[in-house]
């Protein structure tokens, strides 16, 4: 009989291992805290009253003093803020603020640390899902349609006509012009409602499972006087075509969605001869160890984990994930009937790939 080969105990791996448990239970606080921070305006209060009480700072935001002190002390601790122990004063630097105010846009990393508590909102309903094998639903989800849409307002919206659509180099001209576009898992509409804005000529649809996700950009729009643009309802699932589209844009929609090859049939069933797909997607890749170098890999697995595959699997769905990875993405355009696709990264967006695909 073979023995197994003895197995040593490393007690300065152990001691760096509780480390980094350690260093991951205080980093787990501090994003909760800073998404609280956002929330409730502190850091932004914050970077407009530097040297301030903890007094003055809660009358400045309209806040509970008594809170806002137990807070400066998680911010303080973590070294977010600097404190001033005689005066009693804190300060925000300029250098942190650039990554935690709204006027630090696109790069307001306070604004994706919502996640975690819309994450922590269903661990009970995972943990069953664990057991059982099940899937979720979207209402499910706290907040869930609120923070993506400000995740990514900032991340992707933002980036719409500056960096994004310059990636065909005629699409600008041709929405100029006037085209029909429509928008596939729209979410909150943003997106649809920034070029509706910028090019009057076109006419945007917005199509989502979940009315209630562009409910407020909906009525925003009508008192804006969009009349370019609407939105509604729809499951896509079994449907054939949506019609004719010049352009059909997905903003991070496929990976989680009940059948997400046949929604990109329906978008390949759904353009123009000379139509244009443009699909931005989790820039992963779906092998493990391809994404170990990845800064971003432990949250994205996270979030595909308490969110993507779950909510694909409670619609009947494969449950992808959101790391089924570029090397997917494209096997899946091709299936569609998409012979021309190109892949592009930006340099202002780590997370995301960007698709371009052509019948």
């Amino acid at each position: 009989m073979n023995k197994q080969p003895a197995i040593t105990f490393d007690t300065a791996k152990a001691e760096g291992f509780a480390e980094l448990m350690g260093g991951a239970l205080n980093a787990a606080s501090l994003a909760l805290m800073s998404s609280i921070g956002h929330r409730s305006g502190l850091f932004d209060a914050l970077a407009a009253l530097p040297n301030s009480t903890s007094r003055a700072l809660s009358d400045s935001a309209a806040l509970a003093e008594r809170y806002v002190r137990e807070w400066l002390g998680v911010m303080v601790t973590s070294g977010v803020v600097e404190y001033d122990a005689k005066a009693g004063t804190y300060f925000l630097p300029p250098e942190h603020a650039a990554f935690l105010t709204t006027a630090a846009a696109p790069d307001n990393m306070a604004v994706t640390c919502q996640f975690i508590g819309v994450m922590a909102s269903v661990e009970e309903e995972i943990v069953a899902r664990f057991r059982d094998g099940g899937g979720t639903q979207y209402h499910d989800y706290c907040r869930f349609h609120e923070v993506m849409a400000e995740d990514s307002a900032q991340l992707v919206v933002s980036a719409l006509i500056e960096h994004i659509l310059p990636l065909d180099p005629g699409l600008i001209a041709r929405l100029e012009s006037g085209i029909d576009v429509l928008d596939v898992g729209c979410g909150a509409g943003r997106a649809m409602m920034e070029l509706a804005k910028a090019f009057p000529n076109s006419r945007f649809v917005g199509v989502d499972l979940c009315p209630d996700a562009f409910a407020v950009t909906q009525v925003t729009a009508h008192r804006n006087g969009l009349s370019n643009l609407s939105f509604r309802g729809q499951d896509l699932s079994g449907v054939a075509t949506m019609g004719s589209y010049d352009l059909i844009t997905a903003f991070d929609a496929v990976h989680d969605q009940k059948d997400p090859q046949g929604l990109l049939d329906l978008v390949k069933n759904s353009l123009a001869d000379d139509g244009l797909f443009l699909m931005q997607d989790i820039g992963g890749s779906r092998d493990l160890e391809k994404n170990i170098e990845n800064p971003f890999a432990p949250l994205l697995y996270s979030l595909s984990l308490m969110h993507c595959t779950p909510v694909s699997i409670g619609q009947g769905g494969p449950g992808l994930g959101a790391m089924w990875g570029v090397e997917t993405a494209q096997e899946y355009l091709a299936r569609a009937g998409f012979d021309r696709v190109e892949t592009h990264r930006l340099p202002h967006d780590p997370l995301n790939a960007y698709f371009l695909a052509r019948p």
